[in-house]
Formats: structure tokens, sequence, C-alpha cells
């Protein structure tokens, strides 16, 4: 996982050597994954997740950019318009919507048996 240096994760950043907090690594280790925080003030790091953000927030923001909104609801439910819209287009890289590769991923995932972190309980 890439991580943001937030506190609760990372106890002291470091370019080559992040000190990471014990119960973060305990719970990475427990699900097998391995965390290495970004650099700070380095968003080429994480540079997926911040470009889809921006597509989003570029795409939404410039179809409501000349509306008036007169409640937050209002406008949450014209973003939720959108986002949808938005989710359900193709990517011309991989020839599906993001919908469609969430379901897939989605599936993938349930499939697998996890065990809780925190009771060491099965949770299907």
């Amino acid at each position: 996982m890439v991580p943001d240096n937030f506190r609760s994760a990372v106890s002291k950043a470091s370019r080559y050597e992040p000190d990471i907090n014990p119960t973060y690594a305990e719970f990475a280790e427990h699900y097998g994954t391995v965390i290495f925080p970004a650099r700070p003030y380095r968003p080429k790091d994480k540079s997926k997740a911040e470009n889809g953000v921006k597509l989003t927030k570029r795409w939404i923001l410039f179809r409501l950019r000349n509306q008036k909104f007169y409640s937050l609801a209002e406008l949450n439910a014209a973003i939720l318009v959108l986002l949808t819209e938005f989710n359900q287009r193709m990517m011309k890289k991989f020839q599906r919507s993001r919908k469609d590769l969430f379901d897939f991923s989605s599936t993938v995932v349930c499939r697998v048996v996890f065990v809780s972190y925190c009771n060491n309980s099965i949770v299907l």
C-alpha cells in the first residue's frame, strides 16, 4: 500500500526509512501487505489515485460550473447523477468502464476469506 504520510500511520517521515506506527504495521502484516508511505510532497508516488480524483473533480466541476444550487441536497443530487455517469463512461485504455472494473474486482475480493484483525474471527 502507498498511503500518505498521515500521523496515525507514520510516526516519523523519512525519505528512505520512514518509522511506521507499530499497530499499523501489525495490521498490514496480518493482512499480508506491505506499507510504503509516499514521500512528503511527492504526488508521483501515488499518481493513480491522485489522477483519478483530478479527472473526476474536473469532469464534474466543468459540468456544474454554470449552475446555481440553493441547497446542499440539491448540489449532492446533481453530483451523484454526474458521478454515476462518469463511472459508466468507457475508458480508452481498458475498453471498460470504472464501474465494470470495480464490479469485477469486488467479486474477486468477495471470494477471499478474511480473518478479522480486531477479533481474529473469520469474515466472509
